[in-house]
């Protein structure tokens, strides 16, 4: 297979202003370079622009962009291959990983420790486990007792559920893609909220979809006049929101904005994709929120599609979530599924099926967590960082930090240096915006969210002496 070819174009977009900073300025191109590989918008096997097209097109010498293209080449970051010129490559030591011995303490997921009860409930399953042996594995739509206790879940919230009304996957992601594949044709309008789940957009531009955004702002949440008024011109054919504890701003949608948001996508026939995740995971409003899919009418709930999972109330490491939809979609992502995977692990569903039982409990001390990380991330603010704002949130897995200038790239680059990696905003965003905005975790041991904001302190120090040239963000999420 060939290697893919990044036009030159498209690099110079996604260089942006990289003469800025000071410094040589083959320097300054080799950085921003360097960070966009890091970063992912250049994926590794990507073939660069040959050294003279992109001299004319950047309006540099091309000795420039050769010692830009001979740095990338000595660090590891591009590999020579006859006929193909400079190909990208992500080397060993500079993986985004924490390591095996922990020289990296990682910010970059937004995730909590396994709660406990794992291993009791992974030792159970395993007497429930032999009555599967005897048949095939694979199950497109899951295992009857969790798409028993899923639905059982969402009708004790507040949400009537059947079981035929639930597909479970190989986690949210898992979800998302499918949903995609199946609801969208090349072309579509996607509605997607600024900033969001990156790899949300990932999958939906994988889809083929045109991302429409609508911005989410600490403090104010959704712009509501843009989000009516891009729903009724552009007509998307889905819309990805998180109405609740919505990630990384940690706003939540008023009552009546739900029911609005649910009539404008009946009238402009739109499938709304909610990802409710972290949408349990409250600290100061404890039920006072039904699922979203409760605030449609009768008759307009079969434009509400949800996606759930385990990933951040019970463990990221048990890869099960689902889908909750009307029966027809049911079937048909059932149906679709086999092109991507063949269905999500037995053993895990088991767990899962366990665990779910006890989620009053499991939510409990969730919440004793992210209270006890969303007040100390609080004070550390105020009183190391007096020109950040840390928005007080009633919920979700994260801080969305203002840092009162455009550095947050610079941030996480100069944050790597004191062993912590951490995901700058424009990860969270489309077209490099969010430069004033870095996503903080809540989930950690006040230890070590301690232990980070002393990293960060640092970068900070550092970044105000010596500011990087070219920095891009970087960093895989979750």
């Amino acid at each position: 297979m060939s290697d893919a070819l990044l036009g030159t174009r498209a690099l110079r977009s996604l260089l942006g202003d990289w003469k800025d900073g000071g410094g040589p300025l083959y320097q300054a191109l080799f950085d921003r370079i360097r960070l966009l590989v890091l970063d992912g918008r250049i994926p590794a096997g990507t073939r660069l622009p040959a050294e003279r097209e992109l001299a004319q097109a950047l309006e540099v010498s091309r000795t420039l962009v050769t010692s830009a293209y001979r740095e990338l080449r000595e660090g590891g970051y591009t590999t020579s291959v006859r006929g193909s010129g400079s190909v990208t490559r992500v080397p060993g030591r500079a993986s985004l990983a924490v390591d095996a011995g922990g020289a990296f303490l990682d910010f970059t997921k937004a995730v909590m420790p396994a709660c406990p009860g794992i291993a009791l409930a992974t030792q159970q399953s395993l007497e429930d486990f032999g009555r599967y042996l005897q048949g095939p594995g694979y199950n497109f739509e899951g295992i009857p007792e969790l798409r028993d206790a899923v639905a059982e879940r969402y009708t004790a919230r507040g949400l009537p559920t059947t079981s035929d009304q639930i597909l479970v996957t190989t986690g949210a992601q898992a979800a998302i893609a499918l949903l995609s594949r199946v609801l969208l044709s090349r072309g579509d309008r996607a509605l997607v909220e600024l900033p969001s789940y990156p790899h949300a957009y990932e999958a939906l531009a994988l889809a083929g979809a045109r991302l429409v955004p609508v911005s989410v702002t600490p403090g104010e949440g959704w712009d509501e006049s843009a989000l009516e008024q891009l729903m009724r011109r552009t007509t998307p054919a889905v819309g990805y929101l998180m109405p609740d504890f919505h990630n990384p701003t940690g706003e939540s949608m008023s009552a009546e904005l739900r029911e609005r948001t649910i009539d404008q996508a009946m009238r402009a026939g739109t499938t709304l994709l909610i990802d409710e995740t972290s949408g349990e995971l409250d600290i100061d409003r404890e039920g006072s929120f039904l699922p979203f899919a409760s605030y449609a009418t009768p008759g307009d709930e079969r434009s509400v599609v949800t996606i759930g999972s385990v990933g951040k109330t019970i463990w990221d490491g048990l890869r099960v979530g689902w889908i909750r939809a009307e029966p027809g979609l049911i079937r048909t992502l059932a149906a679709a599924r086999p092109a991507s995977d063949l269905g999500t692990p037995v053993l895990e569903q088991l767990i899962v099926t366990r665990m779910l039982a006890d989620m009053p409990a499991i939510l409990e001390g969730r919440r004793e967590q992210l209270r006890a990380g969303r007040d100390r991330l609080q004070q550390l603010v105020a009183g190391s960082f007096p020109s950040w704002s840390a928005p007080p949130v009633a919920g979700g897995i994260a801080s969305w930090v203002g840092l009162g200038s455009p550095v947050s790239s610079q941030l996480a680059l100069a944050a790597r240096a004191e062993g912590l990696l951490i995901t700058a905003g424009p990860r969270f965003g489309l077209d490099g915006a969010l430069e004033r905005f870095l996503r903080i975790p809540l989930g950690y041991p006040t230890a070590q969210l301690e232990q980070g904001m002393d990293a960060l302190g640092r970068a900070w120090q550092a970044i105000m002496r010596n500011p990087v040239p070219g920095a891009q963000a970087f960093g895989d999420v979750a």
